[in-house]
């Protein structure tokens, strides 16, 4: 499968972006899709994790009630929409599918098999 993430950018804190992800090639019924992000000088940290079928989500505490992982099944897509970002938010964003779902859980990037490129987001003070 190959991931194209798209909607990175330039905005103040206090904004809002909103990433998308689009899969082709093979997918699976019963697998996840995530957001991690990588900072400059930092090791990837989990963002948030999505399952294809029924919907399920995760989210890493620090943007949890600010960002909202979706999914459009129809077009293999998953989003992130990006509320009330900060100056921390600032990250290489990249999306991942995993040949999996979990109930609970899902944020190791060793579980997700296929990696996008990447899309830069900066947030300014």
């Amino acid at each position: 499968v190959q991931l194209q993430a798209s909607g990175g950018g330039l905005v103040q804190a206090g904004g809002s972006l909103r990433l998308s992800c689009t899969a082709s090639g093979r997918t699976f019924s019963n697998s996840a899709m995530g957001w991690f992000r990588q900072a400059p000088g930092k090791e990837r940290e989990f963002v948030a994790r999505i399952n294809w079928s029924g919907g399920s989500t995760y989210y890493a505490n620090s943007v949890k009630g600010r960002f909202t992982i979706s999914g459009d099944n129809a077009q293999n897509t998953v989003y992130l929409q990006m509320n009330s970002l900060k100056p921390e938010d600032t990250a290489v964003y990249y999306c991942a599918q995993a040949q999996r779902a979990w109930s609970y859980g899902g944020s190791l990037a060793r579980d997700f098999d296929s990696w996008g490129q990447g899309t830069l987001v900066t947030v300014s003070s």
